[in-house]
């Protein structure tokens, strides 16, 4: 083969931040919200240490585009990127985007929590990059056209046309308040791909989608239209190094800016002859922390850093959250809610950010990762039939058949024990459902806290509002946390075993 017709690109990838911009602790079992997570497959860190952030970031980076050559590197994130933090959600996003800049991100696809700051703020961010962020469906209601732009984008690099196309998530609507999108619709993704690859496969030698649809559809994606090359996910948190389906190779970089995926194509002219991914843990002793970086991380923070940093409780042990099990973090809101509502049940959606709480000093950053979101604190009264509906539906949700349908981690209670059946057909799989003890009783009225989220059917849950007597709070559930904490001085993890699952794969 001639040499000289050989091409090797590299692409850099990372996905679902959640705004995460300094290192974070990791453990053995929970991390993240979504490692060491019994309800879904087994992922954990190799060893505990402390890893990511974007100074260790920016030092990967630098060093593979020194290695490779800048031109033969492409840098792109899979969205859910600059919120879900306390510093990103007091610069409504900005300190994250300015950090994107900073290491020469290309380019973004849209996540579910990129409109979190409402749509009209995602226009402004969008400005504010020097990266497009885009999604081929997410629709602007008043054009029909795709929200912010073009969807599609094609790089010269490594001598060659690469050619993207960016997906948001289908169900977002589901996922958070509705005003924040409401100028725009979510469609299917799988059909965008269909719509838009014919064109982009002429202008392109390699075709690569950097999608937010979620590691089932990716797969789905991959089978239904096998004429995409690379497809670089997000949305699910998973850590996917080349898995292939057919000829399509998939990938995604796990979360909270921990991990850097790499992609390395070789090719002989525009032919594909090879393509490996791997996945770089970015432990802070193997990548010392780029000093421009850690002098814009610093900047950043001043005008904020006392209400960042204050304490406001100990950890007597690691409080962590999982998605699609009974959650430690989760349960402890709830029991929360009802001490301070008298509510004999309340529910939390089922969400899959934030970083555990380690032992010792909780601040108040450190809280937020986990409980980022304003939402109002919501007392209802629902029926017995209600509640059995909303567990029906949180089964559902996990395990609809049809992947499009998925949305959602498992819903989150306290004072309600609950047995799950994944074997057993949807509508048909909750059963042994007791609160405080006693057996839920379809006809009788349950007093109940939730937030307001949840209350206008969040992931689905219609049932909350069916709901009488409903009261929005004048608190917000992060602050009723915090508070809470504060007086506790010292947190624990509650006792876990409520929720039973049978039928898992």
């Amino acid at each position: 083969m001639d040499e000289k017709t050989k091409t090797r690109l590299t692409i850099l990838h990372t996905n679902d931040m959640h705004g995460r911009y300094r290192p974070i602790p990791v453990v053995k079992g929970s991390a993240t919200s979504q490692t060491g997570d019994p309800g879904r497959t087994w992922d954990e860190f190799a060893r505990e240490g402390t890893a990511g952030g974007f100074s260790a970031l920016a030092t990967a980076v630098r060093r593979i585009r020194r290695e490779q050559g800048i031109d033969n590197v492409l840098l792109v994130d899979g969205g859910d990127t600059f919120s879900d933090d306390l510093l990103g959600n007091l610069t409504r996003g900005e300190a994250v985007i300015r950090l994107m800049n900073s290491l020469g991100y290309q380019l973004m696809a849209l996540g579910n929590h990129d409109y979190d700051f409402g749509s009209e703020r995602t226009r402004e961010l969008d400005r504010i990059a020097d990266f497009p962020m885009r999604a081929a469906n997410a629709i602007d209601i008043k054009t029909g056209q795709p929200f912010l732009g073009d969807p599609t984008i094609v790089f010269q690099a490594a001598g060659i046309q690469v050619g993207f196309l960016t997906l948001t998530y289908h169900n977002t609507m589901y996922t958070g308040n509705p005003k924040n999108y409401e100028e725009l619709e979510f469609k299917d993704g799988i059909e965008a791909v269909r719509q838009y690859l014919p064109d982009l496969r002429r202008r392109s030698d390699l075709v690569v989608v950097l999608s937010h649809l979620g590691s089932a559809m990716d797969r789905a994606l991959a089978r239904e239209v096998p004429e995409i090359d690379i497809i670089i996910g997000a949305h699910s948190h998973d850590r996917i190094s080349n898995e292939k389906i057919g000829d399509v190779t998939l990938v995604q970089a796990v979360s909270d800016n921990s991990v850097l995926g790499e992609i390395v194509v070789s090719l002989h002219g525009t032919q594909i002859i090879n393509v490996e991914s791997r996945l770089h843990t970015l432990w802070v002793e193997d990548y010392p922390a780029d000093r421009e970086i850690t002098r814009q991380i610093e900047a950043l923070r001043a005008p904020y850093q006392d209400t960042l940093e204050e304490v406001i409780a100990i950890a007597e042990e690691p409080i962590g959250r999982q998605y699609r099990s009974e959650s430690p973090f989760d349960k402890l809101v709830g029991d929360i809610i009802c001490a301070e509502t008298g509510a004999k049940i309340a529910f939390m959606p089922g969400v899959g950010y934030g970083v555990t709480l380690q032992t010792g000093a909780i601040t108040r950053e450190a809280l937020y990762t986990l409980i980022p979101h304003p939402a109002k604190l919501v007392t209802m009264r629902l029926t017995g039939e209600n509640i059995l509906e909303i567990l029906e539906q949180s089964a559902t949700n996990q395990a609809p058949g049809d992947p499009r349908l998925i949305v959602g981690g498992l819903v989150q209670t306290a004072g309600l024990a609950w047995n799950v059946d994944f074997a057993q057909p949807p509508g048909s799989r909750v059963s042994a459902v007791y609160a405080r003890g006693e057996a839920i009783r379809k006809e009788e009225n349950y007093y109940i806290g939730t937030n307001a989220g949840m209350a206008s059917g969040l992931h689905r849950y219609t049932a909350f509002t069916k709901g009488h007597d409903v009261l929005i709070h004048d608190i917000q559930v992060n602050e009723l946390v915090e508070r809470a904490f504060t007086k506790m001085k010292t947190v624990r993890p509650p006792r876990l075993g409520d929720i039973t699952f049978q039928g898992k794969d």
